[in-house]
Order: structure tokens, then sequence, then C-alpha cells
């Protein structure tokens, strides 16, 4: 009797692991834009050392220029894992998409924070709270934005949400219909301040 009892129950046990089993299999991944960045396992070289950051700054303001787009700079360096985080997120899923349409990146080695410190200076970049640092300029090479305070800093932490609302706040507005009314469009604050409080930062 004790036997067929274990049996029963052990029998129980297993049909309920079974059952219980594809459940965790097939949790939804973050893929559509739920949930924070993805980890990244391998670093790779985002900060090549011989690149040269101005003349690719000034090559991007001219396509931006005829393109339509605005210019996308991600100060950092090989050694920080946030970067690579961020750079992974910028070419995958829903903030990908919206950079390849609508920005062109361009990164900014800053080594041990002693590289391009004209660019830098440049746009009043702010390294004292950690990188990455982005800044957002205008095809004219006017800056319309910088993470001063740390916003990217923990990438690894940022929601996909969040990068996706940042990117949409900044890129360029679609251009007019001929006779349309250039302002900002209805619901859509003009530009400047207030990205913090997209990113959630405090």
């Amino acid at each position: 009797m004790k036997l067929l009892l274990l049996s029963v129950a052990l029998a129980v046990l297993f049909g309920a692991v079974v059952s219980v089993s594809p459940a965790f299999s097939q949790k939804p991944s973050h893929q559509n834009g739920a949930g924070m960045l993805e980890p990244v396992a391998v670093k790779t070289d985002l900060y090549p050392a011989d690149a040269d950051a101005k003349k690719e700054i000034a090559e991007a303001l001219k396509l931006a220029a005829t393109d339509h787009k605005r210019v996308l700079l991600v100060f950092g360096a090989n050694w920080c894992y946030d970067c690579h985080v961020l750079d992974r997120a910028l070419h995958e899923g829903a903030a990908g998409k919206i950079v390849k349409e609508s920005f062109l990146l361009v990164r900014v080695d800053i080594g041990e924070s002693d590289k391009n410190p004209d660019v830098v200076k440049r746009y009043k970049i702010n390294l004292d709270k950690g990188v990455p640092v982005v800044a957002i300029l205008e095809s004219d090479g006017k800056l319309l934005y910088g993470s001063n305070d740390g916003e990217f800093e923990a990438a690894r932490k940022m929601m996909k949400t969040d990068l996706v609302a940042f990117l949409n706040r900044w890129k360029e507005s679609p251009l007019p219909e001929p006779g349309a009314d250039r302002g900002s469009p209805r619901g859509q604050p003009a530009w400047g301040g207030g990205c913090d409080r997209v990113l959630g930062s405090t």
C-alpha cells in the first residue's frame, strides 16, 4: 500500500514538473522593447586608437545637412562596460531603427580622460559623472543636448523604453509640407530642457 501511494505521489509530482517546465522555457524575451538594455558578453574595439573624432564629426555634420538628420555623439572608452551596453542598444530593436533613420552616430574616445580634450571642451562635456556621455548636434553643429548629469553612466540599468523615448525626443522633425506651419507640432514641446526627466534621472 505504501509503495502504491509513493508511486502515485511521484506520478503527480512528475506531472506537475512536466506541466510547469514549458512555462519557464517560453518566457517572453525583451526583444519588443520591454526591460533593461541587453548586456554584452564581449567587449569590442568601439573606440579605435587611430580614430580621428574631429574628422568624423565634420563628415557626419556634412551628411546630416543633406540627409536631414542629427548627429549623435557618444563619449566613452573601450574599458567602459556601459559604453558597450549603450552601443549595442543603439544598433538593435526600436532604438536601433530610430538611430538608423534619424541620426548619424559618432563615437568619441576619451581614453583615460586624456583623449580628445578639445572635442570634450567644444561640446561642453562633463566627464566627472562618468561615461558614456551623449551629445546631440544639429546639422549645423549647434549643440542641442548634452547628458552632463550622468544620465547614461549606468546604461546597463536603463530601460529600453526610456532610451526610445529619448531618441524620439531628440530626432530631427520631419520636413514640413509646403506652406505648412513651421512651428513645433501640436503637443510636441520645443527643443531644449527636460530630457533628464525623460530618462528618469534624479
